[in-house]
């Protein structure tokens, strides 16, 4: 079982850029595929980027794609996300979360079910 922590969150102008990171206990993140989803008040959660055991293919929402970049370093066991290019439809809880990748060391994964161990979140605000 891992623990996951979010931090990195906070207020900031459209345009401008934010680093979110995730802190991992109990189990290192090695062992998992790791995602950032996001949750907007009214609206489902949804993906934003994972990034599977060993590093390569990261896979990111069309929404985010060029502006977010998704990173792990196991030997520090934490997950980040750098957000540049921030507009305020980006604005939302943004959640950590590690799934299994069933042997695959490659495995990259889009949708939350797959998704076994969740942080408690931490909220980027985007003004425009």
């Amino acid at each position: 079982q891992v623990q996951l922590v979010e931090s990195g969150g906070g207020l900031v102008q459209a345009g401008g850029s934010l680093r979110l990171s995730c802190a991992a206990s109990g189990r290192t993140v090695s062992s998992y595929v790791m995602g950032w989803f996001r949750q907007a008040p009214g609206k489902e959660r949804e993906f934003v980027a994972c990034i599977p055991r060993n590093g390569l293919p990261t896979y990111y929402a069309d929404s985010v794609k060029g502006r977010f970049t998704i990173s792990r370093d196991n030997a520090k066991n934490t997950v980040d996300l750098q957000m540049n290019s921030l507009k305020p439809e980006d604005t939302a809880v943004y959640y950590c979360a590690a799934g299994d990748s069933r042997g695959n060391p490659w495995r990259v994964v889009s949708t939350a079910p797959d998704y076994d161990y969740w942080g408690q979140g931490t909220q980027v605000t985007v003004s425009s």
